[in-house]
């Protein structure tokens, strides 16, 4: 019978994994965060099964092979060096000597993984991660974040490929160009990991002396939303979104700012301003009028969908000194 703590070691690995990867966004919710790590974990695990083979997951004795997890790493080299064509392996195992702390093998794996699938946006988000981690400062090199940016060139929703883009361009000084990056990503995270966020990218702001910093201060928008009596909202699931959108009267549906909050989260007080714009080109300081209003979404997103609610629209002249009230 196949003996199963090889495969065992390699969940245990990318699981480990998956909480140093995970953890800058972890602040999006302990639920999704424990799921992805141990979906992680349960991925390395089926794909030890396709790389290995019976033979290697069989130690001479099982006691032996409990003392020495290492003997595990050298099975699946020995399975490698059979089927070296296999760039879910080389990731594999790249995955399993970081968690072992051996950082230069790890990155020459994941440098063959990326070799043989240059096109897999977790291959080159993981690998340029474990490249920055050969790095004593732990730098991002100029081959990293070109893995990372043809990993966003591929997936442009992947997440973990800006978040890391933008802590490659904050390394390099290029504080107003990760303050973008970042704020791409606002209006896909949770209420939490998008306050922490934007902490992060007024940090990078400050740090560039972004000397439109207070005409934004000037132009931030102070929002509340509440429902009003009598709205239905019940065929809404109780997880449903609530969007709070500005964008240019008469101009494209694109908002120049966004936050994202839950159904629950209501009646609450909110204050739009650049760090909430999903487009580094148009910002909320450099316009003088925006139309305002709230959306109630099942389905998570900012574009309106079959059943959504929204609020009717408010055209504000900017700055604007008040609060703008939103009724659903």
């Amino acid at each position: 019978m196949v003996n199963l703590w090889l495969p065992a070691f390699a969940a245990l690995a990318a699981a480990v994994m998956a909480v140093m990867v995970l953890w800058p966004l972890r602040r999006s919710g302990r639920k999704g965060f424990i799921g992805l790590t141990v979906a992680l974990g349960v991925a390395g695990c089926a794909l030890y099964l396709l790389v290995g083979t019976p033979e290697a997951a069989t130690p001479r004795t099982e006691t032996a092979a409990a003392n020495d997890l290492q003997q595990g790493v050298r099975e699946l080299q020995q399975a490698l060096e059979r089927e070296p064509q296999r760039a879910d392996g080389w990731a594999l195992l790249g995955r399993s000597q970081l968690a072992l702390g051996q950082l230069q093998e790890a990155n020459a794996a994941f440098e063959r993984a990326v070799a043989l699938a240059p096109d897999e946006v977790p291959v080159l988000v993981e690998a340029a991660q474990a490249r920055a981690q050969t790095s004593p400062t732990r730098q991002f090199d100029d081959t990293s974040l070109q893995w990372l940016l043809h990993a966003q060139e591929l997936d442009p929703n992947s997440e973990r490929a800006a978040w890391l883009i933008g802590v490659a361009l904050r390394q390099r000084g290029q504080n107003a160009e990760a303050a973008q990056v970042w704020e791409t990503l606002l209006p896909k995270l949770e209420p939490g990991a998008a306050a922490a966020l934007r902490e992060q990218i007024a940090i990078a702001r400050q740090a560039d002396g972004d000397g439109p910093a207070a005409e934004s201060g000037a132009h931030a928008l102070r929002v509340s939303v509440a429902l009003a009596p009598g709205t239905k909202v019940g065929a809404l699931p109780a997880n449903a979104t609530v969007f709070i959108i500005a964008r240019q009267p008469g101009g494209p549906p694109m908002p120049v700012a966004v936050e994202k909050h839950a159904l629950a989260d209501l009646p609450l007080t909110v204050t739009l301003d650049d760090g909430d714009s999903p487009m580094p080109t148009v910002k909320l300081s450099a316009l003088d009028e925006v139309e305002v209003f709230a959306r109630v979404s099942a389905s998570g997103q900012a574009n309106r969908q079959e059943g959504d609610v929204d609020s009717a629209p408010v055209r504000v002249k900017l700055p604007h000194s008040g609060t703008v009230e939103l009724r659903l």
